[in-house]
């Protein structure tokens, strides 16, 4: 079965342009198929306060309203995606930006109101990969942004970690998935004052009991989750850590495991 790596890169990667550079070099030269997924919340944020729309987070999700879907539209799946597409090129890795809605790649469905409306968010529901395994096929890279869309013309925010995972989970089926989580830091901390803290190795018992006595930051948390599920579902290896642990694999990371 062929290998294929799929590597979502966030945090402030995004927002600094000497770190994106060097992930999207770094990126380009790895041999076989690959697809990229990124977020950009804090330029999406900026952007907000810069228009005087109100920004409500609860837990680390963004609350969607239309005013704020239609800034993260503009953020994601334009400036970012494209300058993102147009670097790549640049490293001479043919790109093709994406949607979920483009080419019917991933479906969601609106998130339920229960305590929290969280707006036009999207819970990923169905992921297409015909186009997907098109592109790979003929040496092109697929890069998603953190957009899908229900089928019914609406476009929905949905969590770049979780995107990521559920193109893995599919993909998984045809090929040996590698799923890569690439940020700030050189992986998953036990102590998030203490950036040399990190965990080499994690399996699913090992979460739990960290998990419990509160060792994880808010937002490594839903991370964890999507890792774990996607393990569950049949990708074949999880790593998380810095951009340089996908040239090299001497550089500390955390490597999941169930």
């Amino acid at each position: 079965m062929e290998s294929l790596k799929i590597i979502k890169v966030g945090g402030n990667i995004i927002d600094n342009n000497k770190a994106l550079e060097i992930f999207l070099s770094q990126f380009s030269s790895i041999k076989g198929p690959k697809v990229l997924v990124h977020g950009g919340g804090k330029l999406a944020t900026k952007l907000a306060k810069d228009m005087n729309v109100p920004v409500n987070m609860v837990d680390g999700r963004r609350i969607t309203d239309a005013d704020t879907l239609d800034i993260i539209t503009m953020v994601y799946a334009g400036k970012i995606n494209k300058n993102i597409v147009a670097k790549l090129q640049a490293y001479k890795c043919n790109a093709i930006g994406f949607t979920g809605a483009d080419g019917n790649t991933i479906v969601s469905k609106k998130r339920p109101v229960k305590k929290i409306d969280y707006g036009f968010v999207g819970d990923v529901k169905k992921v297409n990969t015909k186009a997907i395994s098109v592109l790979l096929k003929n040496d092109i890279t697929p890069v998603f942004c953190a957009i899908t869309h229900d089928t019914n013309g609406n476009l929905l925010n949905t969590n770049a970690d979780t995107i990521a995972s559920e193109l893995a989970i599919e993909l998984a089926k045809t090929y040996e998935t590698e799923l890569i989580y690439c940020f700030e830091k050189d992986g998953v901390l036990m102590s998030v004052d203490d950036d040399e803290s990190v965990i080499d190795f994690m399996d699913t018992n090992t979460y739990q009991t960290l998990k419990i006595r509160g060792t994880f930051a808010d937002g490594m948390l839903p991370k964890l989750e999507n890792c774990f599920y996607a393990l569950k579902r049949g990708v074949f290896k999880v790593i998380i850590g810095n951009p340089t642990v996908i040239s090299n694999r001497e550089q500390k990371f955390t490597t999941l495991f169930l």
